[in-house]
């Protein structure tokens, strides 16, 4: 009898040895299925190359403005700020560009992610299709608004200018915060470059 029962206990483990290897073997190949479909839809922004195309911007007031490739402008107005930049989506998915912030206090990356509700919301959604050029673009109209002060001080400096564009795929997911800086150029407008980006929704790569 006690044999018996030792037989049945062996195989009870071994059986629940088995099921758990597979159970784990599933859940690891179900982890790496769902990381590749996400990579296949996984946005990433990046300055456009200078010898990109022109892209005319247009904004609600009917102010356009014309971005080269790899540059950006800041314009101040009576009406308001303007501020664009010519985007690259390096990319596989398609990028949805969600709000955007500027980083006042240039922190030379020493600083962790900026918060969420710090993001200034875009009027309206700005798609750029996998391995294409387009736009980010911002306008500040509040004439109290700290930001509007602070871009109209920077008007004719030397210093940078940082932005935080939020986006995310198109499923609205896969969100990123990535840090551009707009230096300015002796020949007129601003050099658009990329210092940081950081997940939200997934870990990230550091």
């Amino acid at each position: 009898m006690t044999i018996s029962s030792l037989a049945t206990a062996g195989g009870t483990l071994v059986l629940a040895v088995a099921t758990f290897a597979s159970v784990r073997s599933a859940n690891r190949s179900a982890r790496l299925a769902e990381e590749t479909l996400l990579a296949s839809v996984r946005p990433l922004l990046m300055p456009s190359r200078l010898d990109d195309p022109m892209v005319k911007v247009g904004f609600q007031d009917e102010h356009w403005v014309d971005v080269p490739g790899g540059t950006g402008t800041i314009e101040v107005t009576e009406d308001a700020v303007y501020l664009t930049m010519s985007l690259r989506n390096a990319g596989s998915g398609i990028a949805v560009l969600h709000g955007w912030r500027i980083e006042r206090s240039d922190p030379r990356g020493e600083h962790g992610r900026p918060s969420l509700e710090e993001f200034r919301r875009l009027t309206r959604d700005i798609y750029i299709p996998s391995g294409d050029v387009y736009f980010w673009q911002g306008a500040i109209r509040e004439p109290e608004d700290i930001d509007r002060a602070f871009l109209v001080e920077r008007i004719g400096s030397t210093e940078r200018t940082l932005v935080d564009v939020l986006y995310g795929d198109q499923h609205g997911g896969q969100r990123v915060i990535a840090r551009f800086a707009l230096t300015p150029r002796e020949a007129g407008g601003y050099l658009a470059s990329i210092g940081r980006q950081w997940n939200v929704d997934r870990p990230d790569p550091r």
